[in-house]
């Protein structure tokens, strides 16, 4: 059967789930949905699809399967309401807010619907990151660093704490999501965030351009993760690296590499993350079956609780236990 679905949001990312969609047998991108009907009509037009300004008036003109959500922290909320109440499932970017508590009333409204989700954590379907969590399965960690150490988006609602949440909600969310996904929860975190560069550069930044948390797991794992958007251009460094009695896995968005005893092998990045998201996720569309989903939405909060945590503990300068 051929899959009707929606999308709402035009930027970027939602061309990158459109181009994708557009691409698979038995599915057809039926809507898009912009801040404006104008936005809206201007993307759609390109997939031959229809556009729309509202969620509700584009859900009440199609019946569609699924709806692809793609829009800016601040802007969750009604757009999950309108879905769940249709009992449609949706694909939700993530952070799924830029802070805890319209996910936390929406995750209520989806557990007593049982409505199906998949949320866009898209590394956790990369190659290496299902090696990587092969190779560390058996192994004892000791201790675990990631990093998200890049520039200043160009988008203006990024630089607004209120809008986005902040680098380490928006952006280095992906780290705290492996650290979760790969090493364990995490039961403490202590953040500490500065204002050095950038709100000297541009109008209007209130989000911090560094930063550093401490986090605790569970298991007794000891963690640390820093970002920065100071750097210019495409200097840049994201990563995540895991240290114990055997040696060091070391892994980045394009590669894993091992090194145990003075010998290191190194795997390149292989096959499309976004693709394997949406495939699983239209797989459960279709047939209920939900195991290869890695991020739904109650997951995908556990990984915002944490983040968001980070900048309450920096606000009162101590650690805040989960």
């Amino acid at each position: 059967m051929t899959l009707n679905i929606g999308i709402v949001g035009t930027g970027w990312f939602s061309k990158v789930h459109a181009d994708l969609l557009s691409g698979m047998e038995d599915v057809k991108l039926q809507a898009v949905c912009g801040s404006s009907r104008q936005k809206g009509e201007d993307m759609a037009s390109a997939y031959g699809a229809e556009g729309y300004g509202e969620i509700t008036e584009m859900l009440d003109a199609h019946k569609l399967d699924a709806v692809y959500i793609c829009v800016p922290p601040q802007s969750h909320g009604a757009i999950e309401r309108a879905l769940i109440r249709r009992e449609i499932p949706f694909f939700v970017e993530k952070p799924l807010g830029s802070s805890t508590e319209i996910p936390a009333s929406l995750l209520q409204d989806i557990k007593e619907h049982g409505l199906l989700t998949s949320v866009g954590y898209h590394f956790r379907y990369q190659e290496n990151i299902a090696r990587l969590k092969q190779l560390l399965s058996g192994d004892k960690v000791g201790m675990i660093v990631g990093q998200w150490m890049g520039g200043m988006p160009g988008a203006a609602w990024w630089r607004d704490q209120e809008q986005s949440g902040g680098q380490f909600t928006e952006q280095t969310t992906h780290i705290v999501d492996l650290l979760r996904y790969l090493g364990g929860e995490v039961t403490e975190v202590y953040g500490m965030f500065g204002n050095r560069i950038v709100h000297e550069l541009h109008e209007g930044v209130t989000v911090a351009d560094v930063g550093t948390v401490s986090l605790k797991l569970d298991n007794g794992i000891v963690a640390n993760i820093s970002n920065t958007c100071v750097l210019p251009g495409e200097v840049g460094q994201v990563g995540l690296s895991f240290y114990n009695d055997k040696g060091l896995l070391d892994w980045n968005p394009d590669r894993l590499m091992e090194v145990r005893s003075g010998d290191s092998k190194e795997y390149a990045n292989s096959g499309n993350p976004y693709a394997a998201e949406s495939e699983a996720f239209l797989h459960a569309v279709r047939t209920g079956d939900r195991s290869r989903i890695l991020s739904d939405y109650e997951d995908g909060y556990k990984t915002l609780k944490v983040t968001c945590a980070a900048y309450e503990s920096a606000k009162s300068g101590l650690p805040v236990k989960l």
